[in-house]
């Protein structure tokens, strides 16, 4: 594929979906072709460097669930609900890795045509082999498909892990395992599908997402606010002391967040060049404007800057930076970071507050409301005046800001609608809360038997 007159921009996502992901043929192409040393010359390369890169990447994704999101988030919770939020992330990572196999991956990156799934194509991963290959950015440059599937298999795992922190402490283990496997087969995947396949809607209109701003972060923060209210406030909101049990787990989380984000960037880019290496940055520059800007806002508006503030920045300017990682300059990446922080800020200490929902953990304060102003702010800081790569021909910096708009619009819209249905359904066949009673005593001996600490 000709990509050399092409904005990066513009043309990532397509090496994600069905045009990059297609089995290539050399030999049999080689076989009908009768100048032998052209073809030679044009053969594929499987790289070992760029894979080597990949499957780094992808554990340090997983690494960001597993224990990443589980101990920030673990920290967060009272102690007598420490190991469900541990056993809920850990259960489902396990079931979708489960199901991507099975049928997400087809789902998502089947090589079908319609705008909104990938097809049958690819279920139980049909017609994969290790020598099937995934392209990168270079012509003729490519990684083993097993590799692609399995990085874009912990992005599957990773989002609706996010999802349960808005109701933590108050849902049954059952109904948080069956909501996600409803959830990834009809929010998550066709959402992704959307994005990242050369087929899909929004990438058809030309939405820049790097590394998920829309398909992960968005996602996940209106799934967590929809849940959040369907669900109700937990018992004694507002009256009982609900104050992080450890922030010493919580700060270790969400270093090791950090730490795996760098997979899930720079990985995105597809291949360990210049283009990993702006991501690289970027997420170590934005991470700092909004741990910056979190803190000092904390610091004017309470008197005092808090461990919890801090750690919430560094969610807050990773969130923001993910659609925007490898198109934007380092100096914007600090702008946007600090900017996505304060609006985040906003959102958790003041509208939450105003509008009464418990959000228990801020997964919409910071991931929805975050991962929002990152995709929009894409659409700005690309530009290339403002030190981003620049937009793809004929494309605007207000023509690309309202692609962007339009693509958080339906990611809000299918989701929310699609969650809610979601909730409803599985209220219906399990229902969603545990009894006062449970919830009171604590998730982690009512629903596991067992606790985390012993006096």
């Amino acid at each position: 594929m000709n990509l050399s007159n092409i904005s990066r921009a513009a043309w990532r996502p397509a090496l994600l979906g069905g045009l990059g992901l297609a089995a290539l043929g050399a030999s049999a192409a080689f076989a009908q072709d009768t100048a032998a040393p052209a073809a030679e010359a044009a053969a594929t390369t499987m790289d070992k460097g760029d894979t080597a890169w990949m499957m780094l990447s992808t554990i340090l994704v997983l690494f960001m669930v597993l224990p990443g999101l589980a101990l920030f988030y673990g920290g967060l919770v009272r102690a007598k609900n420490m190991l469900s939020v541990l056993m809920q992330c850990t259960m489902i990572t396990a079931v979708v890795i489960v199901i991507w196999v099975v049928y997400g991956y087809s789902f998502a990156f089947g090589g079908g045509t319609g705008a909104y799934w990938g097809g049958l194509g690819k279920l139980f991963l049909s017609g994969v082999t290790a020598e099937s290959e995934a392209a990168t950015f270079s012509d003729g440059v490519v990684i083993p498909e097993f590799v692609f599937i399995c990085f874009q298999m912990t992005f599957a795992c990773i989002t609706p892990a996010l999802i349960i922190g808005a109701f933590a402490e108050r849902i049954k283990f059952s109904a948080v395992i069956l909501f996600v496997v409803l959830w990834v087969t009809f929010v998550y995947f066709p959402i992704a599908h959307m994005v990242w396949d050369a087929n899909g809607l929004l990438f058809g209109w030309g939405a820049l997402d790097f590394a998920g701003g829309t398909v992960v972060h968005i996602n996940a923060g209106i799934a967590a606010l929809v849940g959040s209210i369907m669900i109700g406030k937990r018992a004694g909101y507002g009256k009982d002391n609900m104050a992080p049990h450890s922030m010493t787990l919580t700060m270790v989380g969400a270093s090791i967040l950090w730490v795996g984000w760098f997979g899930f960037n720079a990985g995105s880019n597809l291949e360990a060049n210049g283009g990993a290496a702006l991501a690289m940055i970027n997420t170590f520059t934005a991470t700092a404007g909004a741990i910056i800007a979190w803190v000092v806002i904390e610091g004017l508006a309470r008197g005092k800057a808090s461990m919890l503030g801090a750690a919430s920045g560094v969610v807050a300017g990773l969130v923001a930076v993910t659609p925007a990682a490898g198109l934007i300059g380092p100096v914007g990446a600090i702008v946007l970071g600090a900017i996505a922080s304060a609006v985040c800020y906003y959102f958790v200490a003041v509208v939450k507050i105003k509008a009464g929902y418990d959000d228990s953990l801020d997964v919409f304060g910071i991931h929805g409301i975050g991962g929002i102003v990152g995709a929009i702010g894409t659409g700005v800081f690309t530009s290339s005046s403002l030190g981003g790569i620049g937009y793809a021909e004929g494309v605007s910096m207000g023509g690309q800001v309202w692609i962007q708009i339009l693509a958080v619009l339906v990611t809000v819209v299918w989701c929310g609608i699609g969650s809610a249905i979601l909730y409803k359904i599985v209220d219906l066949i399990v229902g969603l809360r545990p009894t006062e009673e449970a919830e009171r005593q604590g998730l982690d001996l009512t629903s596991h038997g067992e606790v985390a600490y012993h006096s």
